[in-house]
């Protein structure tokens, strides 16, 4: 008698019921049940996927925004004799690509996103963009799924870290400007005032900042310091080129 031969299924089949598992495997990481599956589905899959014209991009448009106001609400909290100044670099590095990426990583987003085969990621930073995306767009269908309180519940332990951070203080533009001269063997810069306008009890300042070499830069306020931080600030706008730090 011939034995029958046992059916083995296709690769694309166990694929199509791995990728199947997936999110119920998010689920388990996260510690919540979706009422609405097909939003953790579309959180899942990057633009450009097979299946259909959706992505999770609408979501990551609004878990953008739910993680910024969660984020603030915590800091405010957590740090009530801290500057806005000093809230404003906290929020910074918590939401930065790469806090959201490391979040995505932690719960292992990644095997369970649903790409087009022929996505290229180029780089650590493209795999980073991709993930920080896919993780805010989480964040996006908890918020629908089961309100604020839902997406409060994933971030506020995961970015329990980030938030306690012992972030560096800010440098002043002042300060900053010095460094940067300093840096590179120029004299420190100097300030002038060009003019003083107003009350005696109110007056207002306009100072000149320059550094050797440069044109000089202008600055206003209320106050000498005041017009004095503008100058520099001004200045380094424009000797320092954008997203470089002093």
């Amino acid at each position: 008698m011939a034995e029958r031969k046992r059916h083995r299924p296709s690769s694309r089949s166990a694929q199509s019921k791995t990728a199947a598992k997936r999110p119920a495997q998010i689920e388990s990481l996260i510690e919540y049940r979706f009422s609405d599956p097909s939003l953790l589905t579309l959180a899942l899959t990057h633009a450009g996927a097979p299946g259909g014209n959706t992505s999770n991009e609408r979501l990551e448009f609004l878990g953008d925004r739910v993680l910024g106001l969660v984020i603030a609400g915590v800091l405010y909290r957590r740090f009530p004799l801290e500057s806005e100044a000093d809230l404003a670099r906290r929020f910074v590095a918590a939401v930065r690509a790469e806090t959201l990426s490391q979040v995505a990583a932690d719960i292992d987003l990644e095997s369970s996103l649903k790409r087009a085969p022929e996505t290229t990621v180029s780089g650590e930073r493209g795999r980073t963009g991709i993930l920080a995306n896919a993780c805010e767009a989480l964040i996006g269908a908890l918020y629908l799924d089961g309100g604020i309180e839902a997406a409060e519940r994933f971030i506020v332990p995961r970015w329990q870290d980030h938030l306690d951070a012992d972030i560096p203080p800010p440098k002043d533009a002042k300060t900053a400007l010095q460094e940067w001269a300093q840096g590179r063997g120029l004299a420190l810069p100097a300030y002038r005032e060009i003019a003083r306008s107003g009350p005696a009890h109110a007056p207002y300042f306009e100072i000149e900042a320059t550094v050797a070499g440069e044109k000089p830069a202008l600055g206003k306020g209320k106050s000498k310091r005041e017009a004095e931080q503008a100058a520099a600030q001004a200045l380094l706008l424009r000797l320092i080129p954008k997203g470089e730090n002093p």
